[in-house]
């Protein structure tokens, strides 16, 4: 878990903006979104392809 040492020059908003920055950093709340709902084997497989796929035609159209 991240922690966040409020130093005494620095304001709370600052200090809130740089414990976001590290939980985003660290992947928490994609991991949180992900584990939200149980997603079958077959629905991950099926995902990641279709993202693969986005991924190959953004790469396509790119050059």
């Amino acid at each position: 878990m991240p922690e966040v040492i409020i130093h005494d020059d620095e304001s709370f908003e600052r200090a809130l903006k740089r414990f976001k920055k590290k939980c985003e950093k660290a992947g928490i709340l994609s991991d949180l979104r992900k584990h939200r709902h149980y997603e079958k084997p077959s629905e991950r497989r099926k995902r990641k392809i279709n993202a693969a796929r986005r991924k190959n035609r953004r790469e396509h159209y790119a050059t």
